[in-house]
């Protein structure tokens, strides 16, 4: 044990010393934060909703055909109560909930009025805000069809309500997303670069051949980058808290838990880059393209997942980064506990034995 402590503090020492490793580990997700803050997302189409209706007649109805007939939305079904919503919005991952009140077509007929109940998941802000403009909208198209045959003006009143970020704050969708990419780029890049400059500069055969165990030499150069990591994530939580104001309505601990998860996929997943180059510049190139872009696109937080084709949709299955966005967001913007991503949590958690076990194994047969 005395060894193997002896080669974490060595590869603290490496760390340390090297002023570029450091200004990547420590100022790049400073960087990001705060460079993305604010975005824009693209166009929506098949967004999940779910439809209230306490009315049932024939006004309610070919508005929700209209609903049904573009492409921004699918209806995932039609709940009897609107006490249901909350339900539908924390375990089916829907968008938006469109509440029809009773007597509605009464209402607009002999009141000349009518309202309905538009409620969106504001967590992801930008399409909250589109999908509500797209569900106006179509009532808006609906309301006009009306009047072309009266000579009486109706009127359709909206009322929008955003849940989770009601500011429809930018940063709510973009910190969780810098999270994923932060602590998976950095944690691949720096373990896969560190191991494969002991190879270049001829040092590794001389820690293989040393007294201690050739597996506590590869898991003691990832020891320090894990400890660091953690640093990493208590910085951008607090710049998140206190810069963005993002809030961390859920339990911070279970926060916590589940980032260490996924940095311990990552830096798995940078011992298995490391074991299968021999340099450090296709190390670099492979964990910067191998990551960046991944969890860019097939992530969520920059572009809907459902805008995709499905084949695309079935590779973000497997990128690490998108279940992590998706717990992130839970935990801190929803306020949920464990009980709602467990499932994500299963999957995060076999990926990161999965990419462990085969790049340990890898490690092995290079030896033999």
């Amino acid at each position: 044990m005395k060894q193997f402590l002896s080669f974490v503090r060595k590869e603290f020492y490496h760390v340390f010393r090297d002023k570029k490793t450091l200004l990547m580990l420590f100022g790049l997700p400073i960087a990001l934060i705060v460079l993305f803050g604010f975005a824009v997302t693209n166009e929506i189409k098949n967004a999940k909703i779910v439809i209230c209706d306490y009315a049932k007649d024939q006004a309610t109805q070919q508005i929700i055909n209209k609903l049904e007939a573009g492409n921004q939305f699918k209806i995932t079904k039609t709940i009897m109560s609107h006490t249901e919503i909350e339900d539908a919005f924390k375990k089916e991952n829907i968008k938006l909930a469109i509440i029809f009140p009773a007597n509605f077509n009464k209402d607009l007929l002999h009141l000349n009025k009518a309202q309905v109940q538009i409620i969106a998941d504001a967590s992801d802000p930008n399409t909250a805000n589109t999908l509500t403009n797209y569900a106006t909208a179509i009532i808006m198209d609906y309301q006009q069809e009306l009047m072309k045959n009266n000579t009486i003006p109706l009127r359709i009143v909206s009322e929008i309500r955003m849940l989770y970020n009601p500011e429809l704050k930018g940063a709510t969708n973009f910190v969780p997303g810098i999270m994923a990419l932060v602590l998976l780029l950095v944690c691949v890049l720096m373990t896969a670069v560190s191991i494969v400059r002991e190879k270049e500069t001829g040092t590794m055969e001389i820690l293989l051949v040393s007294p201690i165990s050739p597996f506590l030499v590869i898991i003691s150069k990832a020891i320090p980058y894990f400890f660091l990591s953690l640093i990493n994530l208590s910085v951008i939580l607090i710049l998140s808290v206190t810069l963005l104001e993002m809030p961390i309505n859920g339990s911070l601990w279970l926060l916590i838990a589940e980032s260490t998860l996924l940095i311990i996929c990552a830096l798995s997943l940078g011992l298995l880059i490391s074991n299968n180059t021999q340099s450090q510049q296709s190390a670099m190139l492979i964990s910067m393209m191998g990551m960046l872009v991944p969890t860019m696109l097939f992530t969520g937080f920059m572009f809907p997942i459902e805008n995709m084709p499905v084949p695309l949709q079935v590779i973000t299955n497997i990128v690490p980064s998108k279940w992590y966005y998706i717990i992130v967001k839970s935990i801190m913007i929803k306020g949920l506990g464990f009980s709602a991503i467990w499932k994500e949590t299963l999957i995060l958690f076999g990926t990161t034995c999965f990419l462990l076990f085969v790049s340990l194994k890898t490690f092995k047969n290079r030896l033999v």
